[in-house]
C-alpha cells in the first residue's frame, strides 16, 4: 500500500510540473503577441494624434521638406528621409545577397567536417557586433578611403552606409538561407547526380529552385533588418535631408531621425507626434516585410 501511495504521489507531482511547465511556455509563446500589440500602442497613442490632426498626405508622403522646427513654416516631408532609407537599403542588398547566398551555397553543399563549422561560426559572430561598432568603422576607416578610392568631398554616403548595413544583414541571411538548402531533399541530389549532372548543374538546376521560397526569405528578413537599423546608418551616411542622385550622396534616414530628434523634441508637441508617425511607418513596413518572409517560410512547410 504504502507503495502504491508512493507512486501515486510521484504521478502528481509530475502532472503538476508538467502543468506548470505547459504554462510557462504558453506564457512565452503569448508574450511575443503582447509586446507587439503594447509596442503598437505605445507608437500609435502620439502617432495618431498626429495622423488625425495636422497631418497631410500629400506633404508627408511627396515633399522632400522636414522642417518641423521651424517657427513660421513647419512642415513634414517624409519623402527625402523614406528615400534615404531606401536607397541604403537597396545598396546594402546588392552588397548582401551575393555575399550571403554564395557563403550560404558554399556551406551548405561543398564545405565538410571543421570547415563548415567554422564558417558558420565565423559568419555569426558578425551578428554579434554591436551597431555601433559598425557605425565606427563606417565614420573612421570606410569614411577616409572612399574619399581617398574615389575622390569625393565625404566618405558618409548611400556607399558607404550600404556596405555596413549590408555586412550587417549577411548573417541572418546566410543562415536562413543555408537552412533552407540543407531543407532540400538529398534525393533530389541523387536523382540529378544519377542523371549525369555535375555538382554546379544539380546546384543551380534543382537544389536553388527547390529553395527559392527559404531564399527569397532570407533576403526579405535583410531587407527589414537593414530597414530598421539605426546607429550605424546614423553614423555612416551622413545624416544629411536629401534625395540622392548618386552613391556618393550623403542622406538621412527615417530610423536616425527619429533617434537625434526624439530626445530634443517637447513631449506632446506637434513634431513630437510626428516623429511617432514616423515609427508608426517602420512599424508597419517592416511589420509587412516580416509577415510576407513568414508566408514564404510556410510555404516550404506546406511543401
Amino acid at each position: 500500500m504504502a507503495h502504491n501511495a508512493g507512486a501515486l504521489d510521484r504521478r502528481d507531482t509530475a502532472w503538476y510540473v508538467d502543468k506548470a511547465v505547459e504554462w510557462l511556455v504558453f506564457i512565452g509563446g503569448i508574450s511575443a503577441i503582447i509586446f507587439i500589440v503594447g509596442i503598437f500602442v505605445f507608437i500609435g497613442k502620439e502617432g495618431f494624434g498626429f495622423i488625425l490632426g495636422r497631418f497631410d498626405f500629400a506633404e508627408f508622403f511627396f515633399s522632400p521638406r522636414w522642417t518641423p522646427t521651424s517657427l513660421t513654416n513647419a512642415t513634414y516631408g517624409a519623402l527625402a528621409l523614406i528615400v534615404g532609407t531606401a536607397s541604403v537599403t537597396g545598396f546594402a542588398m546588392l552588397v548582401s545577397v551575393p555575399f550571403s547566398l554564395g557563403a550560404a551555397i558554399y556551406i551548405a553543399e561543398f564545405a565538410t567536417g571543421k570547415r563548415r563549422e567554422t564558417l558558420k561560426v565565423l559568419i555569426e559572430m558578425l551578428a554579434a557586433i554591436p551597431s555601433v561598432v559598425w557605425g565606427f568603422i563606417g565614420l573612421s576607416l570606410m569614411n577616409p578611403l572612399i574619399i581617398s578610392v574615389f575622390n569625393v568631398p565625404l566618405g558618409l554616403n548611400v556607399l558607404n552606409a550600404g556596405i555596413i548595413l549590408g555586412l550587417m544583414a549577411a548573417p541572418i541571411m546566410t543562415t536562413i538561407a543555408e537552412d533552407a538548402l540543407k531543407a532540400v531533399p538529398d534525393g533530389y541530389r541523387e536523382a540529378a547526380e544519377a542523371l549525369g549532372a555535375t555538382r554546379w548543374q544539380v546546384i543551380r538546376q534543382v537544389v536553388l529552385p527547390a529553395a527559392k521560397n527559404g531564399l527569397v526569405a532570407a533576403v526579405l528578413l535583410g531587407v527589414g533588418r537593414g530597414f530598421g537599423e539605426t546607429m550605424a546608418v546614423l553614423m555612416a551616411t551622413g545624416h544629411s535631408i536629401n534625395i540622392p542622385s548618386s552613391i556618393f550622396d550623403p542622406v538621412r534616414a527615417l530610423t536616425a531621425t527619429i533617434a537625434t530628434e526624439l530626445g530634443e523634441t517637447a513631449e506632446g508637441s506637434e513634431h513630437y507626434q510626428a516623429l511617432f508617425a514616423l515609427g508608426i511607418l517602420l512599424f508597419a513596413v517592416t511589420f509587412v516585410i516580416n509577415l510576407t518572409a513568414d508566408l514564404f517560410v510556410r510555404g516550404i512547410k506546406d511543401k
